[in-house]
């Protein structure tokens, strides 16, 4: 058995600190096929988290579980500041 790198709880915080910040997301959609947006986390709740998309064409939210992140078939970072 391979032993996780992190827990769940350890996921909730790190998605936790992007609340109300730009992020970039990918999402594994299976059988070679990925899709990628950027976004604002917009809502952390228990059990999911959302992301409404910066595009405009996209009407709606995204949620996504925990889960989903632990086992790396979504994948959230923060977006980097350019500098000036």
């Amino acid at each position: 058995m391979i032993k996780p790198k992190h827990d769940i709880a350890h996921v909730k915080r790190t998605i936790a600190d992007y609340f109300h910040r730009q992020v970039d997301v990918t999402v594994n959609l299976g059988r070679n096929k990925v899709l990628r947006f950027c976004g604002e986390l917009s809502g952390v709740y228990p059990a999911l988290f959302t992301v409404q998309p910066n595009d405009k064409n996209f009407l709606g939210k995204t949620s996504y579980s925990y889960a989903e992140v632990l086992c790396g078939s979504v994948r959230v970072k923060p977006v980097k500041k350019v500098s000036e």
